[in-house]
């Protein structure tokens, strides 16, 4: 993709971005409004949802970065602890109690790679953090700022 036609609102942009980062990225649904990715790296998987799209799934709006864990984890105050010691991470308890970490950014014509990059590299740090929560919630929320 030349330099020229990256636009951080359109999937493939992050496609081509993450291809780069020897991950693999794919649309596994869309919908009038947004596009599903799946994405898969050498050390993990995670969803990447556009939303707020036009038609041809393009000029979207937000992105959402998300993933669960089969892990089960602690209480729900504890998930609301750490939500209150993250500013860009959340987490939350599906139905069925599998914890979930997202992160999400606006993305604007104006984005850079280096913009979508360093949501990137926010997320990584959104999924260290939830593995290090997972691990031990209590002495994870004991050092959390």
């Amino acid at each position: 993709m030349p330099a020229t036609a990256f636009d951080a609102r359109d999937p493939a942009g992050l496609i081509a971005l993450l291809a780069a980062a020897q991950a693999t990225a794919s649309v596994v649904n869309r919908t009038d409004e947004s596009v599903l990715l799946k994405v898969t790296t050498p050390a993990y998987a995670f969803n990447a949802d556009f939303a707020g799209c036009e038609r041809s799934g393009r000029n979207c709006k937000a992105l959402l970065l998300h993933t669960s864990s089969a892990k089960s984890i602690g209480t729900l105050a504890e998930l609301n602890a750490f939500n209150q010691s993250s500013i860009a991470c959340k987490v939350f308890q599906d139905r069925v109690g599998k914890p979930h970490v997202s992160y999400a950014a606006i993305v604007t014509a104006q984005d850079s790679r280096e913009t979508l990059r360093a949501h990137l590299s926010a997320w990584q740090g959104c999924l260290a953090s939830f593995g290090e929560f997972l691990a031990d919630p209590q002495g994870y929320l004991a050092i959390a700022p």
